[in-house]
Order: C-alpha cells, then structure tokens, then sequence
C-alpha cells in the first residue's frame, strides 16, 4: 500500500519550488522575496529549512544555484585512488552509516533474476517518496518518484530484473530503510549488475558525502581510463539510489551530467549533503 507522510513530502516540494524560482530569478533572489513567492512568511520558511537542511536558507539557497557543482568540484574534488586506499570511513553523514554489499555473482546475473525473490515498498525519505527493493541479502533498488511519478519509477525497477519473483513487503525491508534513512546502524545492500558495473558501483560507494568526483576519474580508477562513455552509462544504471551515490559523478566541466530519477533530485540531494556537511563542521 502506497502510504506519504504530508511532512516529509511538504520539506522536499517546498525545496523543488526553491530550484525553480532561483533558476529564473538568480541568486540575488533575497530570503523575503523567496519567502513571499512560496506564499510562507520568512520566519516559516527558515524553520523549515533549517530543520530539513541543517543551515539557514540563505546559505541553502547557495547550494541550490546552477554553480554549485563546479564550486564542488573545485573545492570538495575526491581522488578515487586515495579514497579507496582510506575505505569508507569518512566525517559525512552518510559514512557514520556502516554499508555492507554483496555483489551478485556474473552468472546470477545473466539469469536475469530467475530464481530471485526481490520484496518491495514504499516509503518515506528526506527527497519525497522513495521505491526500494531487498532481497534477503540486502537491499537492490531505491528510486525516488518526485519527477517521474510512481507508476514509471515501479515499471522502471521491475523491468531490470524480469525473471524476479516480485512481492509488495514493506515491512520486511523496513528496518533496513530506517536505518538507511535515518543514518544509523547498518544497511545491507545487494549489487546486482554486471561486472562492469559492480565496479563502477563500488567505485561510487568511496565518495565521501558532500564532496564528488568526475566520471573520467571513475574510469581511472577502475582501470579503465579511456571507458568514460561506458562508466557514464553504469552509473546512470545504479539501482540503488542515494547509498550508492551516483549523483556525486559530475562531469569534468562542472556540469551535472544526467541523474536517472531527474535533475532536480540530483541537485536536491547534491545541495542537501553539502548543507549537512557545513551544519556539522560548524557543530563541531
């Protein structure tokens, strides 16, 4: 059953409206301007933001500007190299969570799920509504439907294993989707891709939150630096959104590149992380 927390909803659409308006009114758009044109008084839209971002909304709304990428990547650029030398440990928020993944095996996947179970729900998440799929392993899927809807986000997740044993069992995968969420304790994933993508994926997992990398230094890292094109597409294929960071690969000019469940959640989540990021270094 397919169930939204108004809250959760009403924090991430107010933020989609917020891209909007600066995208058309530039950065100089002032927080009572802002305020004004979302129809919320200026006091209501800080609490708001505050409370979802961690910063005032002054300081999201830079994070919110089409130069934000190109900011990261000149300031919060990742080497994959030595992040793989360092492991997963890092100071963002995401890495406080302890992922463990088990890739499935090359012949696995080539029977395209026969044979597999794959339980599925709705939920929850700080970007609106979110599809996730777990096998008994862990988890393999999470799309986010703010931009696609539901109907295309459930059609796209079910086509990538069509010989899977699908079942609507939200409560099975619940503890693994609050700890996701919540960013706390320990969240199991499933990998299931070919072994090219493994790779990439894996690759993906050493991106500390609040900083990216660039889809070249992906293929460089992987050994393959002349793949840029096939790395693009692999990560473009990332089944499990957020935890499996696709959406901090940029391209080397600064440019968002595509995010598969539409660019408004990319730098949603992109400004997010960053403002998570400033909100902790400042309580430290």
């Amino acid at each position: 059953m397919l169930q939204q927390s108004q809250e959760t909803g009403y924090h991430y659409n107010v933020m989609r409206r917020a891209i909007d308006l600066i995208d058309a009114a530039g950065p100089g758009l002032s927080l009572n301007e802002l305020a004004a044109q979302m129809g919320m008084s200026p006091a209501h839209f800080q609490r708001i933001f505050s409370q979802w971002a961690g910063v005032s909304p002054k300081r999201y709304q830079q994070y919110l500007t089409l130069d934000h990428a190109k900011a990261l990547l000149r300031d919060n650029m990742t080497t994959l190299d030595v992040s793989h030398q360092i492991g997963l440990s890092g100071n963002g928020r995401l890495h406080d969570l302890f992922i463990r993944w088990e890739a499935m095996s090359p012949g696995e996947y080539a029977r395209a799920g026969d044979g597999l179970d794959i339980f599925w729900g709705w939920f929850d998440s700080p970007f609106d509504l979110a599809l996730v799929m777990g096998t008994s392993k862990g988890l393999c899927g999470l799309a986010f439907a703010a931009e696609t809807g539901t109907d295309a986000a459930l059609q796209d997740m079910l086509s990538r294993w069509p010989k899977a044993t699908f079942t609507e069992d939200p409560m099975m995968l619940k503890p693994r989707v609050d700890a996701a969420f919540a960013q706390k304790g320990e969240t199991a994933l499933h990998m299931i891709g070919a072994p090219f993508q493994i790779k990439v994926w894996e690759a993906l997992l050493h991106i500390p939150s609040g900083h990216v990398t660039t889809y070249s230094e992906i293929a460089g890292s992987i050994g393959k630096p002349k793949a840029v094109r096939a790395v693009g597409t692999a990560v473009g294929r990332n089944p499990v959104s957020w935890l499996i960071p696709c959406h901090r690969a940029l391209r080397k000019s600064g440019a968002l590149g595509g995010y598969h469940w539409g660019l408004p959640v990319k730098r949603a989540l992109l400004a997010y992380e960053s403002a998570r990021a400033e909100g902790e270094s400042d309580a430290a």
